[in-house]
């Protein structure tokens, strides 16, 4: 018998640290080669951290939250054979040095979170039964046996019968969150076995091995219950990104009424085509194409719009290519993909970049360069409602336009009331480099655009 020593791998992109934002495994448990051990994030990308062997969990080297330095350890297992631990002995400290490096860890776009190899019932994987024959599991040198802890397992069956508070949030990673939607699980349905509450792969697994269940009504109830929920992740990162944007970007909001009614038919027409584009079928259209195109051509006249500031050197860096942000709404928080070189991207071609972005970003498993270097940003609540909103600006950006919900009103056409599809649009920009005559120029240039769509193809 002999110990392995697992650390943190270069989760690529040329990052020096993650944070541990998911542990799969605790202290006890018996793992097999490939299976998930933890998820890291880097920026807002999540990488899953699999295990190279086979062995029992002696040690975990970090907390959900902590920032680990790339290389430090944070696994130790108890494996057959002599492991990797120099000299065949655990040292009394633990350093990168001292273990070799035979991690790889996936991004999330390469793992397949419902494979069946890594679910304990339909895989064979049980506490004892996958561990390969002849290998001693345990610290007394006996066989593991799926008898011996009854009791975890049917805690964890009691404490997942509760069902969530009304409106709580369920903690998840991307991939468990891919793993439930597959399964057409409602994640508010499970509860997790992790810190606050976290749910992993094992409960997801257990909810299924028990069938799924509706939480019952209670009725009215007094509830004193307070949690503590530790900010970590993907919110963490929102959470100082609004910070900084807010506390040093002077804001100025701009909203306008915009008449979308003829740019509604064009769409439903080009919608209608079914025609290939350039060989590839041709996406179904949303607004947010036609806002693209139209924020390139307003661009074109203002391109001190399409900017970063660097305020500590007092420097505007205007870009050329034009790298649209999509804020988007995903099961783990706000993220925000980007459309490069939208400048170069037909109507058709930014319809496809944005759907593919837009499920990348859902199924978690959108890249680092695929999530960076936006150089204005587009938001929209417009399929919850609201007239008007107060975007943040993507710091360092100096302008973001956000999109309202489109709605029928009566439009007064100088003899009579007609109906009429209107759009407001709430754009909020750096006052410090836009002034707001500039920011009104903008907006009136893209309202045009929109009213009369044809404008938008016309060079």
């Amino acid at each position: 018998m002999g110990e392995h020593i697992i650390k943190l791998p270069d989760v690529g992109e040329g990052v020096a640290e993650a944070e541990l934002v998911e542990w799969h495994v605790k202290v006890g448990d018996i793992v097999r080669e490939d299976m998930m051990l933890a998820a890291v994030m880097t920026d807002k990308a999540t990488v899953e951290i699999p295990s190279p062997v086979d062995g029992e969990i002696l040690w975990l080297g970090a907390d959900i939250g902590d920032t680990v330095a790339i290389g430090s350890p944070i696994v130790r297992l108890k494996v057959a054979g002599e492991g990797n631990v120099v000299g065949g002995a655990m040292p009394a400290e633990v350093t990168a040095e001292s273990i070799s490096d035979d991690t790889g860890a996936r991004p999330v776009s390469d793992l397949e979170p419902s494979s069946p190899n890594l679910s304990p019932s339909s895989s064979g994987l049980s506490r004892g039964s996958a561990v390969p024959q002849g290998y001693d599991a345990t610290s007394s040198g006996r066989s593991v046996d799926p008898r011996d802890k009854p009791e975890d397992d049917g805690a964890r069956s009691k404490v997942n019968s509760a069902p969530r508070a009304q409106g709580e949030r369920p903690l998840a990673s991307p991939a468990v969150r891919l793993r439930a939607k597959e399964a057409g699980i409602d994640l508010r349905q499970v509860q997790g076995s992790g810190p606050a509450g976290r749910i992993g792969h094992e409960d997801i697994e257990a909810f299924l091995a028990r069938g799924p269940h509706m939480a019952k009504a209670s009725g009215l109830a007094r509830n004193d219950a307070v949690e503590d929920i530790k900010v970590v992740g993907l919110r963490r990162k929102i959470a100082e990104k609004m910070t900084l944007a807010a506390s040093r970007i002077p804001h100025i909001t701009y909203v306008e009424e915009v008449d979308v009614t003829a740019l509604e038919d064009l769409r439903a027409a080009l919608n209608k085509e079914k025609r290939a584009a350039k060989g590839v079928e041709r996406p179904k259209l949303t607004l947010l194409p036609f806002l693209m195109r139209a924020m390139v051509r307003a661009i074109a006249d203002q391109p001190n719009l399409n900017a970063l500031f660097d305020d500590e050197a007092g420097i505007i860096h205007q870009h050329g290519g034009i790298h649209i942000g999509i804020a988007a709404q995903t099961p783990s928080g706000l993220v925000v993909p980007v459309v490069k070189h939208a400048e170069a991207l037909d109507i058709w071609e930014c319809g496809a970049e944005v759907a593919r972005l837009a499920e990348a970003a859902k199924s978690g498993t959108a890249t680092r360069d695929e999530l960076s270097g936006s150089t204005i940003t587009i938001t929209s609540l417009g399929a919850m409602g609201g007239v008007a909103t107060t975007p943040v600006i993507n710091h360092p950006e100096v302008a973001i336009l956000g999109v309202n919900k489109m709605m029928v009103r009566p439009v007064w056409d100088g003899t009579q009331f007609i109906p009429r599809k209107m759009m407001n649009l709430s754009s909020s920009f750096d006052h410090r480099v836009i002034d707001g005559w500039d920011a009104a120029v903008f907006i009136q240039r893209i309202k045009t655009l929109l009213e009369t769509p044809a404008l938008i193809f016309v060079d």
